[in-house]
């Protein structure tokens, strides 16, 4: 009965981290799609397993039918960005949804306020409603945006947490804040130079774009039957795949139009 009880709870929370998942990446294929740089790195999700529900349950003194209302993480979703800059952008455009398909509740800041054991993120917790065949339910999920190397590093503590059962040893501790100062020394020496990545990865998606259209013209030009020419454009392909430019690929584009 408890196993039937746990699925039916959990079941608007799975569908909510499946829709929110899907937004957020739908707001980052956006970007790309429009050769801009993406803020948003990449999205993941989950919702807490059943024993780690109870975990926290127990340490926070929750009593089970109180769990829904006070545990705020059972739907959680992760967007991952490159720069530190990006994560204000991401919190900004969570902001712009708020009162339109979800509802902030609290925002909490472990970038500018650094927990004791050196973790950085940004959390968000929200309201969003669901609906499923029980009807419409609205739950509660958290947010939590942060950098490639902060993700790095609380991947590892979440692990020694959990070997350690919460107890991590003073040196390991002490070890861990150093490297929490590593990753965040990284995460400011790729903000010094986030001009040049930005760049590179806007000429990068262009540069994709620009191929695909290339490729669906020269499979055009294939249907036409203009082999002797297929097997230059071919060649030609290959080289300004491996080593043009933009405006060399633009060109050879505006060629293959005229020819089409």
């Amino acid at each position: 009965m408890m196993i039937f009880y746990w699925e039916k709870i959990l079941i608007p929370y799975e569908q909510a981290v499946e829709e929110l998942k899907v937004k957020f990446k739908g707001i980052r294929n956006e970007y790309r799609r429009l050769d801009e740089y993406s803020p948003i790195e990449f999205v993941t999700g989950r919702v807490k397993a059943i024993s780690s529900i109870l975990d926290k349950a127990r340490r926070r003194n929750v009593p089970l039918e109180r769990v829904e209302e006070e545990i705020e993480d059972i739907a959680g979703i992760r967007i991952m960005c490159q720069l530190v800059d990006d994560i204000e952008k991401v919190v900004e455009l969570i902001r712009s949804r708020d009162g339109k398909d979800l509802r902030i509740v609290e925002e909490r800041d472990y970038i500018t306020n650094i927990k004791e054991s050196g973790y950085r993120s940004y959390h968000i917790i929200i309201k969003y409603k669901v609906h499923t065949v029980f009807g419409e339910k609205e739950i509660l999920a958290e947010i939590q945006i942060r950098t490639l190397a902060m993700n790095f590093w609380a991947t590892i503590e979440h692990s020694l947490n959990y070997k350690f059962s919460r107890n991590i040893p003073e040196d390991v501790k002490e070890r861990l804040k150093n490297a929490a100062e590593a990753a965040f020394l990284l995460d400011q020496e790729m903000s010094e130079i986030k001009d040049e990545i930005t760049d590179a990865q806007e000429i990068f998606q262009l540069k994709s774009s620009l191929i695909v259209d290339i490729l669906k013209k020269i499979q055009n030009l294939y249907f036409t039957g203009k082999i002797k020419e297929i097997e230059g454009i071919q060649e030609r392909f290959l080289v300004l795949q491996e080593h043009g430019s933009v405006a060399e690929l633009r060109r050879f584009s505006k060629e293959l139009d005229e020819m089409l």
